[in-house]
């Protein structure tokens, strides 16, 4: 049987991926397989097996060791081959985004990136992606033999997943990294993970001053949420690149998503439509948050937060 090959990096990514490979490999007659790749892989085989994989291909070569894309390419393409895949999935995270155009190019395939949703119509896949600054949805097909597609962070859902056989396999793939890492730097500032937090704080250019955004914090912190942001903010180095959500940044999908001081411009809120529940805190009445927000309230933030803190904090 022809195979639908899944690869991330982040565990958590390759599950949701697994799972929504599970439907989409039914309908078009795939088995469906995973990839684990550098030192430890062999710990993510129970997990991406839990998630539906019948077969995890697991390689703890040296030279995957921090994910660099050309070794990564050159091992899944290898993969792909042992495997039979004429459908890889790649998780569209920053390195996924670096690895599946050149995977693409090594199999020959077609490749779409950033996918939002992948569905089967008439026995064809179809990918939707957002296109022109988010304004539209671009549907695309890809016609080649062998189908390369980058799909975002919490496009599936592995809540529901069913359990593959997860026969483990361990290729020997022959692959090695023109790069060469002359320096490693922790990153300054904290680190978020957006894509799996269950309750987020987002703030915007409502504020006014960079200090000001303690007002978030004590409201994310009344809340047990995390911060993220509009691009413009992590522009301004305000708050860190990993705090962005949209388009440029994080596709979330949290219980509560609380929007405070965001005007609600579509790069943005591509980021939250996932969301359960949105709510919006804007003195603009006319701000398109409102439009997409499951509860709206009109007032200044700098009044309005402060009122939110002091009841939160009472309950």
């Amino acid at each position: 049987m022809a195979e639908l090959l899944v690869y991330s990096e982040r565990v958590d990514t390759a599950r949701e991926l697994v799972a929504g490979a599970k439907e989409v490999g039914a309908a078009l007659g795939l088995g469906v397989s995973a990839v684990a790749l550098g030192p430890g892989a062999g710990g993510a085989a129970a997990e991406l097996a839990a998630a539906g994989a019948d077969t995890v291909y697991v390689s703890e070569d040296a030279a995957f060791e921090g994910w660099p894309a050309d070794a990564v390419a050159a091992g899944l393409a290898q993969v792909a081959d042992i495997a039979g895949a004429t459908v890889v999935l790649v998780g569209s995270t920053r390195r996924g985004k670096e690895t599946a155009p050149r995977l693409a190019q090594k199999l020959g395939a077609g490749c779409v990136t950033d996918v939002n949703a992948l569905v089967v119509e008439d026995g064809d896949l179809v990918a939707a992606r957002y296109a022109f600054g988010g304004a539209t949805v671009a549907r695309e097909k890809v016609t080649t033999p062998v189908k390369v597609f980058a799909v975002m962070p919490k496009t599936f859902s592995a809540e529901a997943a069913t359990a593959g056989a997860g026969k483990v396999e361990n290729p020997t793939l022959n692959v090695e990294s023109k790069v060469k890492v002359v320096d490693r730097r922790a990153k300054e500032g904290d680190h978020v993970n957006l894509d799996a937090a269950p309750l987020i704080v987002g703030v915007g250019r409502g504020f006014n001053a960079r200090e000001d955004l303690a007002l978030g914090d004590e409201l994310a912190g009344a809340l047990g949420a995390v911060v993220g942001c509009t691009k413009s903010l992590a522009d301004f180095e305000w708050l860190g690149e990993d705090r962005i959500i949209g388009l440029s940044g994080a596709k979330t999908a949290p219980d509560l998503y609380l929007s405070v001081g965001i005007s609600g411009q579509i790069q943005h809120t591509v980021g939250v439509a996932g969301a359960k529940l949105i709510a919006a805190v804007n003195k603009d009445k006319e701000a398109p948050i409102f439009a997409m927000a499951d509860y709206g309230l009109v007032g200044d933030l700098y009044e309005v937060v402060p009122a939110l803190v002091e009841r939160l904090k009472a309950v």
